[in-house]
């Protein structure tokens, strides 16, 4: 049987964007923070769990991983997540345009 939440098995993760598997990852690793906090404090029920958000922290490194080396691609955004990161990218890069440009004057 495998160990890990079926929320993110690897053929879900492979349906993910990385910055949707970056969130994931970065809950992942404050539940297993918590886990480790009641582990210490005799407060933990299912030790179980711990191995479970292990593996699953890992599997999500894996995929990470295997699409920085080109090993796998990084699914096409949908229509609705398209439309909020052109929104997103503009106001980053009107942003930091604007935070050159006072760097310039600045010097």
């Amino acid at each position: 049987m495998a160990v890990g939440t079926p929320e993110y098995s690897i053929k879900a993760l492979n349906e993910k964007t990385n910055a949707e598997i970056e969130d994931a990852l970065k809950k992942s690793k404050e539940e297993l923070f918590n886990l480790r906090f009641q582990a210490a404090t005799s407060q933990l029920t299912n030790s179980s769990r711990l191995g479970a958000v292990k593996h699953d922290i890992a599997r999500m490194y894996t995929v990470l991983r295997e699409r920085e080396l080109g090993i796998t691609k990084e699914p096409e955004e949908k229509a609705d997540d398209k439309k909020s990161s052109k929104k997103a990218s503009t106001s980053k890069k009107a942003a930091s345009a604007k935070k050159s440009s006072t760097t310039k004057s600045e010097e």
